[in-house]
């Protein structure tokens, strides 16, 4: 059996020589000067980066193993405002910006943008959308929901979200996936692994 491989450095190999707050505002952007060990051997030199402070998010795919759908929401995104659409395709998700756990986000996100209750929960990953320049971290997950109650427009008035939420079967969501339709990486993660795993599921959440 092939030995796990493992990364070569820690945060022990890396010397942060400064970090300057260059803006404060619904997100925050960081600038980074450090040097790090080199796979050669030796240092670095002095290294500037700007970072995006995003911190911990948790992002979950609503799945009814009896219907075999998902829910999908839609929403308008500023980081897409000067595409061909600006509205996207995908999974419920928030920030964790409080003492509650990745799980306990991702049931209340259901509920506020789907209004959908999740019974069972599976983890699927923890991953980093762009760490060149992203502190975001994302831990991923299927939850077992009833597609029959869900539908409608959702979202938080006071946070001016206005969310469509709309069931389809997996396979239809898969082929968007396929198609380049949506283009949300935790939704095409979700999206790919329940494809891969559904009959799994639906024998485990049927116990």
């Amino acid at each position: 059996m092939s030995k796990q491989p493992t990364v070569s450095f820690s945060t022990e190999d890396v010397e942060i020589l400064d970090k300057k707050p260059l803006f404060n505002g619904f997100f925050r952007m960081i600038q980074y000067r450090f040097r790090h060990k080199l796979f050669r051997g030796g240092w670095s030199e002095p290294i500037e980066r700007e970072m995006f402070e995003r911190g911990h998010a948790a992002a979950m795919l609503p799945y009814d193993p009896i219907r075999d759908e998902v829910v999908i929401i839609e929403q308008i995104r500023v980081g897409a405002l000067e595409q061909a659409s600006p509205w996207q395709f995908e999974v419920v998700a928030g920030i964790i910006d409080t003492d509650e756990s990745a799980e306990e986000v991702v049931r209340r996100e259901a509920m506020e943008e789907a209004g959908v209750e999740v019974g069972h929960l599976e983890f699927v990953t923890s991953y980093y959308p762009s760490s060149g320049g992203c502190s975001e971290k994302l831990d991923v997950y299927v939850g077992e929901v009833d597609c029959s109650k869900a539908g409608g427009i959702y979202g938080l008035e006071y946070e001016n979200e206005d969310i469509k939420v709309t069931t389809m079967s997996r396979s239809k969501a898969y082929d968007l996936v396929k198609q380049g339709v949506i283009e949300n990486g935790a939704s095409i993660i979700l999206l790919q692994w329940l494809e891969l795993n559904y009959k799994q599921i639906q024998e485990r959440w049927s116990v």
